[in-house]
């Protein structure tokens, strides 16, 4: 290990960054050891391979004459550093823990204390010699400790029996629904707890969702800052209320797949370059609520920030996370991220995962060397323990992983965290986030169909569901059963960039996206069942086809169901956002069936612009990634048995031109072909709608649109400032978790009435947006879900904290307040605004 100067962001030239011989997969990925790589070899030479390096950045160095950059030198500077690390001080809520942490690490050693920020061997598929997490902690005996298991993810516990599968992140985005968001933590958190898991991998809310084709998108509630991380807070709070630790992620900037990690051809991983206001007003706004919720760990990315490696960025984690929003708990690498020695415990990392030889010993050796001041190995141990004290872990929690077996396929003890409490929120969080966004010649809700036609390879179970592996990866465990048995995911996870990935999962219905965020549920219910089961009960007869692209359709058919997929997974960027096969089929059903109803599980922005405005299709549904309930959710919808009320998370386009430069990822090219970059200057904090507000794009549909079986009016609004607030431009409170305390004050609260003004029950999304002087036309700065009986009304009240009002001063490193008029819009969604008002701030 060796020391770092101090004098910039970046590991000396000198310094061992880790291996870059052989299968980065072996290198670079979680779950390693399941990969096999003779299976691997053949699965790749199947796969066309192709250079396609675009969208690079433009940035060029000082003083440089436009040749390849060959060493990571060139930039440095461009990340701030911010030494040292601050030791967590127990502040506010922590207090209690942190005096007993400090009590407990005191009677460590130096290397009990390394222990406790190093990764032990876990379970990666079969090799596992504990247990099935994706990482453990090991115990300390003789201080009662019995260690830590984390384990993923943000959608519930992934790769072992016995568990739900929620519906994932993009899904509950789409709700809008901030109650439900923490009943769905809540029963996760119990089954984290029941299994054994102290840290839960999850929530992510980066990516935010930058890049349209982003793999991971699905992960995260929403592209909008304000709408994710009002979610976040409530997962955090969840989950933590079961005494689960949550590990918010990937800290900061991961925005693509595609080069988040170095390659075998020495291209270092891709540089995420956010100028500090952009930085704050979008990127790190749901980090600032998670951390005021309370999360206790923070999982740091693979990519690379401003040209440092994110898990050894002392600006993003010493300046911002640790000293600007006062996070108290403990810094994770995400798997194989870590690729420097004491760089990084110097620039802030507190635990790496799941092991490294850079630390471990290697932590030992460089604290009594004196490269790293023993304080810091104090502070890391102190802030892990703290987080276990939070808790309360101490007080009789389960022992790490205990219901999770290494190996599924071998006889274990089986540990059912399933409670039937849960299956209302699987349900109604399946139900809520379906979005309806066609719905015409009372197409919608289904009536006794006397003749059903039912076509589309998302609308039946995979054809597998079990623990087998397949070419060298477990399908189930990493959500690939219905992709290829998992081989776009895999592909993926070995660091191959141009895969020939499918855009489609075309052998079965989705439930969730692939990689590390899966859901691996007990049982699942695929369209076909649930409408199986109600044309049994209705008399209904079906048809159906889920293979022919061009099936043969009964001309009687009283409506004809399409019901298809856009598939997304970790390690790869999607190819597209609409593929032919898919579009073919609608249109060639809809030339044969007068009332076609399309229904999309799509994990991100699907284009339907090529058969949407088709006469004969009568009806659009975005079903996203509902989980285990998805047939029962999807069934009590068409039948209006519920009410859709799900809105968009982000915004459809009519083409994918409208996206720009935000449609694809960046790759590496001419002077930076080692070192790719991503520049976010280009845009700012002009990411979907309000890119489109500012370009003047009309969407196809926009963000927080969907429609009803129901009708809904909007009157009255009235605008109240708070007379007894605040209204300096900066504020002065002192920072506790999430930040300075007065950044949370209510400055003006905002109110209006909801009617229901349609034949049937529902619920409606009154949103609030919000234009800042010098900012985006539009923002959205509050919403609320509320459920009316037909002809009921209700007020509904919005909060604006001054956090809400202010926007980032680069100089005087505040949220500063500013003076003037703020127009307020209110309506249901952020282009159907018919409630206009103004708010004075002098």
């Amino acid at each position: 290990m060796s020391s770092h100067d101090g004098a910039s962001d970046h590991v000396p030239a000198t310094q061992n960054k880790g291996k870059k011989k052989g299968w980065p997969l072996l290198r670079k990925k979680r779950y390693v050891a399941i990969f096999v790589a003779i299976p691997l070899l053949g699965l790749l030479g199947l796969l066309a391979l192709r250079n396609r390096h675009h969208n690079a950045s433009s940035q060029s160095g000082p003083d440089h004459d436009g040749s390849v950059v060959t060493d990571d030198t060139f930039f440095y500077g461009q990340s701030e550093p911010v030494y040292p690390s601050p030791p967590t001080q127990g502040t506010g809520a922590w207090a209690d823990a942190y005096n007993k942490a400090v009590k407990f690490v005191n009677q460590l050693t130096i290397e009990e204390k390394a222990s406790l920020a190093s990764g032990v061997t876990s379970s990666t598929g079969t090799t596992g010699t504990l247990n099935g997490c994706s990482g453990n902690i090991a115990a300390i005996e003789r201080m009662n400790f019995t260690g830590l298991c984390l384990t993923d993810a943000g959608q519930g516990v992934r790769a072992t029996d016995f568990v739900s599968g929620y519906p994932s992140g993009i899904h509950v985005g789409a709700s809008w629904n901030k109650a439900l968001a923490r009943s769905r933590a809540e029963s996760m958190g119990m089954e984290f707890r029941v299994k054994g898991a102290n840290i839960a991998l999850g929530p992510v809310v980066g990516p935010l969702g930058r890049v349209v084709r982003g793999g991971r998108n699905w992960e995260g509630f929403s592209v909008d800052p304000y709408l994710c991380g009002a979610l976040a807070a409530q997962t955090v709070e969840g989950i933590q209320s079961q005494g689960v630790i949550t590990s918010t992620k990937h800290f900061i900037g991961n925005e693509q797949e595609s080069y988040r990690n170095p390659t075998s051809g020495d291209t270092e991983a891709v540089s995420s370059n956010i100028d500090d206001k952009t930085m704050h007003e979008l990127y790190l706004w749901p980090f600032q609520d998670a951390v005021h919720a309370g999360t206790g760990n923070v999982m740091c990315s693979y990519n690379r920030v401003n040209n440092s490696y994110a898990c050894q960025n002392s600006k993003t984690q010493n300046g911002i996370l640790k000293t600007e929003l006062g996070f108290q708990g403990a810094i994770t690498s995400d798997w194989g991220a870590l690729h420097a020695g004491v760089a990084t415990a110097l620039a802030g990392l507190d635990m790496v995962m799941p092991n490294s030889n850079l630390w471990g010993s290697g932590l030992v050796k460089a604290v009594k060397n004196g490269s790293i001041p023993e304080a810091r190995l104090t502070d890391m141990a102190t802030r892990v323990i703290a987080s276990w004290y939070q808790m309360k872990q101490d007080q009789g929690f389960p022992d790490p992983g205990v219901g999770i077996a290494p190996d599924l396929t071998m006889p274990h003890r089986i540990v059912d965290a399933r409670n039937i409490s849960s299956r209302k929120v699987l349900l109604d969080g399946a139900v809520e986030g379906h979005v309806l966004v066609k719905n015409v010649k009372g197409a919608l809700p289904l009536k006794k169909p006397k003749l059903l036609s039912i076509f589309g390879y998302s609308a039946r179970s995979p054809d597998q569901w079990n623990y087998k592996s397949n070419g060298g990866v477990a399908a189930w465990t990493f959500g690939g059963e219905s992709a290829y048995l998992g081989r776009d995911t895999t592909v993926g996870f070995a660091g191959v960039i141009d895969g020939n990935f499918s855009q489609i999962a075309p052998n079965g219905t989705l439930f969730s996206g692939g990689g590390s965020g899966a859901v691996t549920p007990a049982s699942v219910s695929a369209p076909y069942d649930a409408l199986m089961q109600r044309a049994y009960d209705d008399g209904t007869a079906l048809m159906w086809d889920f293979h022919s692209p061009e099936p043969d359709v009964v001309s009687i058919s009283d409506a004809c169901l399409v019901i298809v997929n856009a598939f997304a997974s970790e390690g790869f960027d999607r190819p597209g956002i609409r593929d032919d096969f898919t579009d073919g089929l609608i249109r060639h059903v809809a030339d044969r069936c007068g009332n076609t109803i399309v229904i999309f599980h799509n994990a991100g922005i699907r284009l339907v612009d090529q058969w949407a405005d088709h006469q004969n299709v009568t009806a659009l549904m975005f079903a996203h990634l509902p989980g285990e309930a998805s047939g029962r959710a999807l069934v009590s919808l068409l039948y209006g048995e519920a009410n859709p009320s799900g809105k968009l998370p982000y915004t459809v386009a009519r083409n994918e031109s409208d996206y720009e430069h935000l449609l694809a990822p960046d790759f590496p090219e001419d002077m930076f072909k080692k070192f790719p970059q991503s520049d976010f200057s280009g845009e700012g904090v002009y990411v979907d709608y309000r890119h489109f507000d500012a370009k003047n794009i009309t969407p196809r549909y926009e963000f927080g649109f969907g429609l009803s079986y129901t009708t809904f009016n909007f009157s009255g609004l009235q605008i109240n400032k708070n007379q007894t607030a605040n209204t300096d431009m900066f504020p002065k409170g002192p920072i506790r978790e999430g930040g300075q305390t007065d950044l949370w004050d209510v400055v003006a609260s905002i109110s209006a009435t909801v009617a229901n003004t349609g034949p049937v029950d529902g619920a409606e999304v009154a949103q609030l947006y919000v234009g800042i002087p010098g900012a985006p036309a539009r923002q959205l700065r509050g919403f609320e879900k509320t459920f009316l009986n037909a002809s009921a009304t209700a007020t509904v009240q919005f909060g604006l904290t001054r956090r809400d009002l202010s926007v980032w001063d680069v100089v005087a490193q505040k949220w500063a307040l500013q003076k003037g008029d703020y127009a307020v819009s209110v309506g249901s969604s952020s282009r159907q605004l018919p409630l206009q008002g103004v708010l004075s701030i002098s």
